[in-house]
């Protein structure tokens, strides 16, 4: 059988063996089948909450809970980091890239489902012409394999996690939907801060026929209460959403439920808003939430307006109102949290919508892809806390790409995709 014959035939046995096996099983099925196409060596890396690690899925589970990374082979990392490693730069830019500069024929290759980056693969195989493809492949295939499996693993929780998380964050974590996502029109990505200690924000989005549906929650307060508040915020807007309510009847279904059960003692912000991905039009509400920005040209920061209302389930007027906008193709709108803008650092200084604003734009300029900018905008918000945020940052960021479908090489390479063009070669 020809190698390229081999290749195609270990997708269609891998993914079949694949089915009634757990999380931990996978990385051995991998070297099995991987070795009869010719590549003896297929490492799995997995990236951790925030994205500064991978950290290497092994037969024998993760670490010891968040203690120091267990060495398994001088030549297989229990860990590495994603800035500074060859293997982050894989993450960060979605190319594939020989792993060291002497050749040696192993490779670092993004693991993406969809475009939720996951981690690195490290393969080991000779050159040829088919191997970006191939590579593309395999690693596509078992994203989906470990999409499949880590809803029910526990393994893949402790191993993506570092530290302990709060019970707000479990629950929240949990209801999110995937952090990236992209179609030839447009391309979503959001990140939320701190991690291991969300209490009050979550962040949603759903796609049905041209219409992309957005939301995101700030409820008060940073305990349990404040989580259980947001995810039942989360929960009516998406129950009414589906059930073809309107927009304004969504935000009163949501106000209903906050109301009824806390007895308007608790209450959430938010933006509920809808973009057509043919025409771009935008409507949107606030509930008592920062107005939602746009980017436009990489370069301009525009704030949009609606008539303020009150928070959701307050039980107060005024009610919420229904704008309209106009996105131009390559706008990027930006729904955020005053945990963003709001914070302050030790010195008293507010981080502010202005620096917000100016990094994404700023990162727009070198061309970065949408994820890797959002990943380095909240390590950024970080060091300018110094490590601490006392309140919860939040931000849904969403590039509408126009009325024509783009290219699928612009979309990867907006989303940071290893694109088949891409020879694993260059540099």
């Amino acid at each position: 059988m020809s190698t390229s014959a081999a290749r195609e035939s270990l997708l269609g046995d891998l993914l079949a063996a694949s089915h009634l096996i757990t999380l931990e099983q996978l990385p051995g099925l991998v070297t099995r089948y991987a070795a009869r196409a010719g590549w003896p060596d297929v490492l799995i890396y997995l990236a951790d909450l925030q994205q500064q690690m991978l950290h290497l899925l092994t037969e024998r589970g993760p670490r010891a809970m968040y203690g120091p990374a267990r060495q398994v082979r001088a030549d297989r990392p229990a860990e590495l980091r994603v800035e500074g490693t060859v293997a982050g730069r894989a993450f960060q830019l979605g190319a594939i890239v020989p792993a060291n500069a002497a050749g040696g024929g192993q490779w670092w290759v993004p693991l993406v489902n969809g475009t939720e980056r996951m981690g690195v693969l490290r393969v080991e195989a000779p050159t040829d012409p088919a191997l970006p493809h191939d590579l593309r492949n395999l690693a596509s295939l078992i994203a989906l394999m470990l999409v499949s499996k880590r809803g029910t693993s526990d393994t893949y929780s402790r191993l993506v996690r570092r530290r302990d998380m709060n019970v707000a964050a479990e629950m929240e974590w949990r209801l999110m939907p995937p952090r990236t996502f992209a179609t030839d029109r447009v391309l979503i990505s959001a990140v939320m801060e701190p991690a291991y200690e969300v209490s009050g924000d979550v962040f949603d989005y759903g796609i049905a026929g041209d219409t992309v549906h957005l939301a995101i929650f700030d409820a008060m307060g940073h305990d349990t209460a404040a989580g259980l508040t947001a995810n039942l915020a989360l929960a009516a807007c998406r129950n009414h959403r589906r059930q073809r309510s309107g927009m304004l009847r969504t935000a009163a279904a949501v106000e209903h439920a906050l109301a009824t059960q806390f007895d308007s003692s608790r209450y959430a912000t938010g933006i509920l808003a809808d973009l057509n991905l043919t025409s771009g039009a935008l409507r949107w509400t606030s509930c008592g939430h920062p107005a939602p920005v746009i980017i436009r040209g990489g370069r301009t920061a525009l704030s949009l307006y609606c008539p303020p209302s009150t928070p959701l389930g307050t039980d107060l007027e005024p009610s919420p109102s229904l704008c309209h906008d106009q996105l131009e193709p390559g706008d990027r709108l930006l729904l955020y949290t005053d945990g963003i803008t709001e914070a302050r650092n030790p010195e008293g200084q507010e981080f502010g919508l202005d620096r917000f604003t100016d990094f994404l734009i700023r990162r727009h300029a070198d061309g970065l892809p949408l994820p890797e900018t959002l990943r380095r905008l909240i390590r950024h918000h970080l060091d300018y806390h110094h490590g601490r945020l006392d309140d919860d940052a939040t931000v849904l960021l969403v590039e509408w790409h126009g009325p024509t479908p783009y290219h699928r090489d612009h979309v990867e390479a907006l989303a940071g995709l290893p694109s088949p063009s891409h020879h694993p070669v260059d540099r």
